[in-house]
């Protein structure tokens, strides 16, 4: 590298943010600064390169840019979203879009792409030629090779869309709402470890927001409808009206790019580098999960509402803010299992070191606590150690709780990437589940724990996957299609009943969860995945639908009800405005389909690992070697086919949808 790009790095040694005193807005600004002056140095060193091209001379500058422009982006990101000061919130939204900007900047710089295209390949790695080729299809994707009036016009549409992207998340995250209670009777059915840590105010009412842990119970525990349909408006309107305004904008926004650049529309844009192709893709896919999920759904629906009104004689319909409370309701009845009974077994520590201790376990790794810091006094840091105990190969921070002002949902987050002898990666958690405060357990519900094994499967893509030779391959940069296989492969293996034992213990008595117990669980789980499927189903088509028609016609509320009434049998709440607090639109735009489409390439990775030895067979050293590990250094399709001999089948999808104890299952109900 040149010499000024050494120095720029050598100036800039403090990989993360909030090192080295207290951290400011001003502190920020110039953090982030330098990162995008390194980055803007070693461009220049690029486009100053005599002679011919080659991987070191010429690739290796792209990728330094690449690299301090993701340090700059993932932390600029993790403080929009979890800062405690809003001073710093909003001064890392703003560095944010500088970030971006900056990225939109270097996808349009056709001298940079001229110069990638020179790079003689010859010689070079399967990664290495991968790297280019998909480097080169994102700049033609970005219209490089439009002319200068063109490239300017889609520089500013993108600096917008990002603005919108950014407002859009900050609504959500910022828009958390209170549900008060004035009749206590309201509270009936919710569990005691919650009333406790809802006490009346002054006078006498109870205030109940919309965090995960306050919301969940009462849509899965209150017996008062009334609770239930008040939590369910407060929790989708979180970011209305003002999200639907800019989710309209956004979406004309982003359609302009896309007939700029050639496409009927950014459906199509925004899936012409991803495993699934096209927007037609994506719609045969979804008429396929229609078809798988039809039947069993429409059964399931019919027998838990034969079943409520059973139970409330003269009921004619369910409405959605009824699903989780009426599915427990029969769970309970049919299944006899209570998921409240369980959740005394699930305190948030022993969750979380039954989590770790799984990972360690299945990837071959130890995890230790840090002395390092975090971004915040509640973050815990992890260091992660190979088998040997002496390697260090990353990091990682755990902040997983709700507070004010942080954000409200579940994801997994890089902080630093990875890079070959430059940088060990590191990534975090950003989650808001129950506990966090002294003498509060924080008794987690069986689904939360599905979520840690979830988000957990992210981090180690994050930490396994960041020792490439190349930024641009590292940890999380597969295609976005791909993103969702880690962690619900992982999430599969709470499943299991010995790995659930092994820390699944009554936070009071010390009791180990019975085996019974556990069985029920699994039987209670699996009626509703149909259901889900439905969901999933809506979420994808709404997503889609969005993005793929002329958004000077949509109407958001007669789309998002009319869309749910095709697809749910569950009666639509006038007034759910679900759309302005859907984050996913956001970040996977039109692309929501890769949860259901990685669920089926999860699921039948999974099917691979010996179900009697879960993290002792060797499906679990392939499976890291040849697929976590790689990061993005492989397409998608090529990992598929390395670690299954084939591409997926979707009967592994469909076997999970109606498995063995399916029949099991009607037999209990109509008993």
């Amino acid at each position: 590298m040149s010499a000024a790009v050494d120095s720029l790095l050598e100036a800039t040694t403090a990989v993360h943010v909030w090192d080295g005193g207290e951290l400011t807005a001003e502190s920020l600004k110039k953090w982030i600064s330098d990162r995008l002056a390194a980055s803007d140095a070693a461009i220049a060193g690029l486009l100053a390169v005599e002679g011919p091209r080659t991987p070191e001379n010429s690739l290796r500058l792209y990728d330094v840019a690449l690299e301090q422009l993701n340090l700059a982006g993932a932390q600029a990101g993790v403080l929009n979203s979890v800062a405690a000061e809003k001073e710093i919130r909003d001064q890392a939204q703003n560095e944010a879009q500088r970030v971006a900007e900056a990225g939109t900047t270097l996808s349009l710089n056709r001298g940079v792409y001229e110069a990638l295209s020179a790079v003689d390949l010859t010689g070079s790695s399967e990664p290495t030629k991968h790297y280019v080729q998909r480097t080169l299809l994102s700049y033609r994707l970005a219209g490089v090779d439009k002319d200068d009036a063109t490239r300017a016009h889609l520089h500013g549409l993108h600096e917008k869309a990002t603005r919108l992207s950014l407002e859009f998340s900050r609504n959500i995250q910022e828009g958390a709402k209170t549900v008060i209670v004035e009749d206590a009777a309201e509270l009936d059915g919710l569990p005691e470890d919650y009333l406790t840590r809802h006490t009346p105010n002054c006078d006498g009412h109870f205030a109940l927001t919309t965090d995960q842990p306050d919301m969940q119970p009462v849509m899965t525990f209150a017996s008062s409808d009334a609770l239930r349909e008040r939590m369910f408006l407060a929790y989708n309107t979180r970011a209305y009206p003002a999200n639907g305004e800019i989710l309209l904008e956004l979406l004309k926004t982003r359609q302009e790019i896309a007939t700029l650049l050639g496409f009927s529309s950014w459906a199509n844009l925004a899936t012409a580098d991803q495993m699934m192709g096209s927007a037609k893709n994506v719609r045969s896919f979804i008429a396929r999960l229609e078809e798988a999920s039809r039947s069993g759904a429409e059964r399931e629906f019919q027998m838990v509402f034969d079943f409520a009104r059973e139970r409330r004689p003269g009921l004619n319909e369910m409405n959605a803010a009824s699903r989780a409370y009426w599915y427990e309701q029969y769970r309970r009845a049919a299944f006899d299992f209570d998921s409240q009974s369980v959740r005394p077994y699930f305190p948030y520590a022993q969750v979380e070191q039954g989590v770790l201790d799984t990972a360690a376990k299945l990837f071959g790794v130890e995890f230790r606590k840090s002395t390092a810091a975090g971004w915040h006094k509640d973050v815990s840091v992890f260091d992660v150690m190979d088998l040997d105990g002496e390697t260090q190969i990353g990091r990682f921070y755990l902040d997983m709780h709700p507070r004010d002002g942080k954000d409200k949902w579940f994801s997994a987050t890089p902080v630093v990437t990875g890079v070959q002898g430059r940088y060990l990666p590191e990534a975090g958690l950003i989650c808001n589940f129950p506990g966090g405060e002294e003498g509060d357990p924080g008794l987690m519900q069986y689904n939360d724990v599905v979520t840690y094994f979830h988000e957990f499967g992210h981090l180690m893509h994050a930490i396994l996957g960041g020792h490439t030779e190349w930024a641009g391959l590292s940890g999380f940069a597969t295609e976005g299609d791909f993103i969702e296989v880690p962690s619900q492969m992982l999430e599969e293996f709470f499943r299991d009943v010995k790995l659930l034992q092994r820390f699944a213990r009554h936070y009071e008595t010390g009791e180990v969860l019975p085996e019974a117990v556990i069985q029920k669980m699994k039987l209670a789980g699996a009626f509703g995945r149909a259901d889900w499927v439905r969901s999933q189903l809506y979420y994808t088509t709404l997503s889609l639908d969005l993005h793929d028609q002329d958004p000077a016609g949509i109407d958001l509320d007669r789309e998002t009800k009319s869309l749910y009434e095709s697809l749910q049998p569950w009666k639509w709440i006038d007034g759910n405005r679900m759309y302005a607090s859907f984050g996913h639109l956001t970040g996977y735009s039109s692309n929501y389909y890769t949860y259901a489409f990685d669920k089926v390439i999860a699921l039948d990775f999974f099917g691979q690992f010996d179900s009697d030895d879960l993290l002792g067979c060797a499906a679990g050293a392939k499976y890291r070697k040849l697929v976590i590990e790689q990061g993005g250094s492989r397409p998608g399709r090529q990992m598929v086919r390395d670690f299954l001999g084939r591409d997926e089948e979707f009967s592994a999808f469909t076997d999970w949808l109606n498995e063995e104890f399916q029949e099991e299952l009607a037999a209990k109900a109509n008993a």
